[in-house]
């Protein structure tokens, strides 16, 4: 009779207890011959940046024109990529952005610089604001769209 399952005896886990082959530089930390190739994808980052979220600076655009910003600011509200912000923003673009300001749109701008689950808790007050979006104006506007009061289903906006 033939058995499904195959046992080993002996088993080589010689490469899991080897010594590192070598270090990194900038960490100083071993690098393996052998190292996992699935490593926890719940870690969003590498172990190497020590905040939450990597703190890089936003692309400078200087001297960009007006309906170009709009334009930007549409295409970034839509495709964010967490379908909830996806949502609450394109939906708040379509209805607002073509009446902003241009102080309104550097304002809306700066906030879409921030991270997406950060963007929907300030939104839908799971979050208090941080001090730096205290007395928002356009943060609040999007608390107002958040609530939906006319009870809408909301759809998002196809790009221009």
């Amino acid at each position: 009779m033939c058995s499904k399952y195959v046992s080993f005896s002996i088993i080589d886990l010689s490469f899991a207890t080897s010594s590192p082959a070598w270090t990194n530089d900038n960490t100083k930390k071993p690098v393996h011959k052998y190292q996992d190739p699935f490593p926890n994808l719940a870690i969003r980052h590498s172990p190497d940046v020590d905040t939450a979220y990597a703190n890089l600076a936003p692309i400078p655009r200087p001297n960009e024109p007006e309906e170009k910003k709009r334009a930007r600011l549409v295409y970034q509200s839509r495709k964010r990529g967490i379908l909830e912000t996806d949502l609450l923003l394109s939906t708040f673009a379509q209805q607002h952005l073509a009446t902003f300001s241009m102080a309104q749109l550097e304002e809306y701008d700066r906030l879409l610089d921030e991270p997406d689950w950060d963007i929907f808790y300030w939104a839908t007050y799971k979050k208090p604001h941080p001090e730096r979006w205290q007395g928002s104006k356009v943060l609040e506007m999007i608390c107002q769209h958040s609530k939906n009061k006319e009870k809408k289903v909301l759809r998002m906006p196809d790009l221009d």
